[in-house]
């Protein structure tokens, strides 16, 4: 009775996170949830569960998909471009180890997204203080975007 409680609870506040959550704590929450189902793919690999391997990597190629589609090229110039190439590189790799029950490719992956992550982390604050500042020029009005200047 309490794990399943437990269970429903979890998903309560994982979505309340995602409903309060700012563009950019989107993308943490995203590469987070990558991170966290790559590190499950990798025990499932060790379990030998290739269907529950397969679900959580296709789920996590899934994720890069979506860091991928929320880069402004726009904006982002060669970086956003460095992403995009780092990002079908990841997924690449991704599909290569779910093939190959590979769990050193996982492991590539997992390094490369850290990575990324600890980088995206590291500008958090000027984030949340460029969005003070538009927020005090725009008279509180706050614009979100699905689109994250990368």
């Amino acid at each position: 009775m309490y794990p399943s409680g437990a269970k429903q609870y979890q998903r309560v506040n994982a979505t309340s996170e995602i409903l309060d959550a700012d563009p950019h704590r989107l993308i943490q929450l995203l590469m987070e949830a990558s991170l966290t189902r790559m590190a499950q793919g990798k025990l499932a690999i060790e379990a030998g569960d290739m269907a529950t391997k397969a679900n959580l990597l296709g789920r996590v190629m899934e994720i890069i998909g979506t860091l991928q589609s929320s880069l402004d090229h726009s904006s982002g110039g060669e970086i956003s471009a460095n992403l995009d190439r780092l990002y079908d590189y990841m997924n690449r790799r991704l599909f290569q180890a779910s093939s190959a029950n590979d769990i050193e490719m996982v492991e590539e992956v997992m390094g490369l997204m850290l990575e990324i992550k600890r980088g995206w982390d590291g500008i958090r604050e000027d984030y949340l203080a460029s969005q003070n500042n538009n927020d005090a020029d725009s008279d509180g009005s706050r614009e979100s975007s699905s689109q994250i200047s990368v």
